[in-house]
């Protein structure tokens, strides 16, 4: 069946990077395409980012663009999510998407 393992995420300042991991198994791989959505406490889930099977397309939500990357590494079955000048707002549990299949989160602080 399918899995997606996230990992990558922790606690940074405000102004600092991480990048996200989302570790796919289970399906072809370069037939999907990849979201990556989050979730801060109280509020509802959000997309933030997607990208196509072949990583051609990829778009951003208003409030990540400039700051955000999405990629995928087709020989890895990965999809990535570089996070730059992250801010106290981006603190959420961040979710990978595919084939209609949640992975289990990777939790993301930003706080000084």
């Amino acid at each position: 069946q399918v899995q997606l393992v996230e990992s990558g995420g922790g606690w940074v300042q405000p102004g600092g990077s991480l990048r996200l991991s989302c570790a796919a198994s289970g399906y072809t791989f370069t037939d999907y395409g990849m979201n990556w959505y989050r979730q801060a406490p109280g509020k509802e889930r959000e997309l933030v980012a997607t990208i196509t099977n072949i990583g051609d397309i990829r778009t951003y939500a208003d409030s990540v663009k400039g700051r955000f990357t999405v990629s995928k590494d087709n020989t890895k079955n990965t999809v990535y999510l570089e996070m730059n000048m992250l801010k106290p707002e981006d603190t959420a549990v961040y979710y990978c998407y595919a084939k209609r299949s949640w992975g289990q989160g990777t939790q993301v602080i930003v706080s000084s």
